[in-house]
């Protein structure tokens, strides 16, 4: 979490409230500069070949593995996840960068079409400017998912983290810019202010990921210049248990995917559609589970639950689960006052979906299990949200398992596991959870404008 003055955001470790740094804040007025030079330099960037660029950016891998305990554990005093998680996330994105630098080049190299009449060839082209506004609860990875194919592609950057995370922010621009081009990324540190003006400003392309309601303001933001925005927004995730699932592996995934990061993810688990027949066998196993996840500081090794990220998330979380409560919903599990940031994981049941919280994103450690009488039923109402990141469907039968995933609205399902994709599978929300999209190829390929040049055929 963070306190700002007028000139600095100073980031406090969620668990102890102690200061770890501090950022200077960009003035409002500066940022149309800084914006001005990231089209200076993306003049020569741009100019680069494809393999010239994406060979610059290459031994950023080597550098990040080295410094992934020092990042990792950064991470864990600024947001609060496990020291293993955080560790584990800035390691992901040293061993996932070489491949996604082979992903990009597959997908962004120039296409020739020949119909037999007319040759044509089919450039990515860059944008320019690229103003890049990215989330606290993976701070490095998803400014990595983001920025990466936005700079391969020729475009300069504009980076602003979140003003929760602005150390890992700036650790992550730091450790790119060893490798880069002066101007070719840049950072600034703020709050809304900042995000707001950086998309009034004269980019030429916006990538977001955060909640829904800054997605539509950035949206209507940008839309007077048809500027190109790439959005990834908040989710309500649900989960679906078939009668003839595996209960031990849901239970094992309910407990994991509702949880990790104490609930703040936006593929989180946050409602559970299990059939009537198997609920009391299933809610038990998922209570035994949930009551094995140690709460506590991020940095003691035993800690499975760290907290949340600022005592305005835990105040928001707790109001959703006081308002469940009054709405009829039934503590199974946890409600357990706690000091400090941290929530007690906690799993309800009894709920129907007039309650908010079976309507509203919760980003917190609250599990939501209600029963339902079938597979329709269980469409029916895993379908009832403006939302449609992700899903799951537990189950044995396969042919069932995908007819039910293949009527959820989410733009990604998993059947069995997460709802994550295969190597080369595209990060993508249906409905109000996702505006465009990133990743894979197709995803790549947003990062670029498509032109092509035609010539007759002799």
């Amino acid at each position: 979490m963070t306190t700002a003055t007028t000139s600095t955001l100073e980031s406090l470790n969620p668990a102890t409230g102690e200061s770890i740094g501090s950022v200077p804040i960009t003035r409002v007025e500066d940022i149309d500069a800084v914006v001005s030079r990231g089209r200076d330099a993306q003049a020569a960037w741009g100019a680069m070949s494809l393999a010239e660029r994406i060979d610059m950016i290459r031994p950023a891998a080597d550098a990040i593995k080295a410094r992934s305990n020092e990042i990792g554990s950064l991470m864990t005093c600024e947001m609060g996840k496990p020291i293993a998680e955080g560790e584990g996330e800035v390691g992901y994105a040293a061993a996932g960068l070489p491949g996604l630098l082979d992903s990009i080049a597959s997908a962004l190299e120039t296409e020739h079409l020949d119909d037999g009449s007319t040759e044509t060839d089919l450039y990515y082209d860059p944008f320019g400017v690229c103003g890049v506004i990215t989330p606290w609860n993976f701070p490095f990875l998803m400014p990595q998912q983001t920025v990466l194919p936005a700079l391969a592609a020729g475009n300069s950057v504009v980076m602003k983290p979140s003003e929760e995370t602005p150390l890992v922010g700036q650790a992550f621009a730091d450790v790119y810019n060893e490798f880069l081009p002066e101007g070719v990324l840049q950072i600034i540190h703020g709050d809304e202010e900042q995000g707001k003006a950086l998309v009034k400003s004269d980019v030429n392309l916006i990538a977001f990921v955060g909640s829904r309601a800054a997605g539509q303001n950035i949206l209507q933001s940008a839309g007077g210049d048809l500027k190109r925005v790439i959005l990834e927004l908040g989710g309500k995730d649900p989960m679906i248990v078939l009668n003839d699932a595996n209960l031990d592996s849901a239970a094992d995934f309910a407990a994991m995917n509702s949880f990790r990061n104490c609930g703040q993810v936006c593929v989180s688990t946050e409602r559970i559609y299990v059939e009537e027949g198997i609920a009391n066998e299933f809610e038990q196993a998922l209570l035994e589970r949930v009551k094995d996840l140690k709460v506590g500081d991020g940095n003691d090794s035993a800690t499975r639950i760290g907290p949340m990220v600022s005592r305005q998330q835990k105040d928001m979380v707790l109001a959703q689960l006081k308002t469940a409560k009054e709405q009829g919903a039934t503590v199974a599990y946890g409600d357990a006052p706690m000091d400090g940031n941290y929530v007690t994981p906690t799993v309800l049941t009894g709920l129907d979906h007039s309650m908010n919280i079976m309507r509203d994103e919760t980003f917190g450690p609250i599990a939501c299990v209600m029963r339902v009488q079938d597979d329709n039923e269980a469409v029916r109402l895993a379908n009832d949200t403006p939302y449609g990141l992700g899903a799951v469907v537990f189950g044995s039968n396969s042919d069932r398992t995908k007819g039910v995933a293949r009527r959820l609205t989410a733009g990604m399902v998993g059947i069995n596991q997460g709802c994550g994709g295969a190597k080369g599978a595209p990060w993508v929300g249906a409905q109000q959870s996702g505006y465009g999209f990133h990743g894979g190829v197709h995803g790549h390929r947003q990062f670029t404008q498509v032109r092509i040049v035609s010539t007759p055929k002799d």
